[in-house]
């Protein structure tokens, strides 16, 4: 099955997505969302749907006219990318024109190329952040608005499951996606997924 995905900002008239929808007559579907990119491509309307035709192993090739459709970040981009391709799903961008099997199905090795400068600018981002993040805290320690967790303490079960990072953590489980795909969008450790995913199912055993 061979579908083109599109997305656009919003459906009020300001935003419409006529220029990514060309030359579409060999697709069996053509999708578009029409949301904000800050939402993960499986949790929009259509994104979802292409989620489903993947996890049944209908979706052969996913079109799409630029590469942020993909996702909101390049991590996000970066996992989506490489799940299609470990799944054997063609995944087909035209701006830049960069696909990630050829021909022959056999990894593209410019795409690979590619690919590989988006992973590095995205490993440059994680640490900005967390040089950010650490900056930060260093500021908070020298006003002394900065204790971090009492030395002795821990969260409580419901604490845990009551964190933001919790609860997403627990949604991507429930859309079936897997540890490693989890690590990288949420990000955290595997060690966390399965504490949280643990946490849950002794507090519904209890209940």
């Amino acid at each position: 099955m061979k579908v083109f995905y599109s997305r656009v900002s919003s459906n009020d008239g300001t935003q419409n997505p006529e220029r990514q929808l060309q030359n579409l007559k060999q697709f069996d579907y053509v999708l578009t969302d029409y949301c904000s990119g800050s939402i993960p491509l499986y949790e929009r309307p259509k994104g979802s749907e292409i989620k489903k035709m993947i996890d049944s192993g209908t979706l052969e090739h996913l079109e799409i006219h630029s590469i942020d459709r993909l996702g909101r970040s390049t991590l996000d981009v970066l996992s989506i990318w490489d799940d299609l391709t470990k799944r054997g799903v063609t995944v087909n961008c035209r701006n830049p024109n960069i696909r990630n099997i050829d021909e022959h199905g056999k990894v593209d090795k410019f795409s690979e190329l590619m690919m590989s400068i988006l992973s590095t600018m995205a490993s440059f981002e994680r640490n900005l952040i967390r040089d950010r993040q650490m900056e930060g805290i260093r500021i908070r320690k020298e006003k002394k608005l900065y204790s971090g967790r009492r030395i002795g303490t821990t969260d409580t079960p419901e604490g845990l499951l009551q964190k933001e990072r919790s609860k997403k953590i627990l949604s991507y489980i429930a859309k079936g996606y897997p540890y490693e795909e989890i690590a990288k969008l949420i990000p955290c450790s595997r060690t966390t997924i399965v504490k949280v995913k643990k946490t849950k199912e002794q507090l519904a055993a209890t209940a």
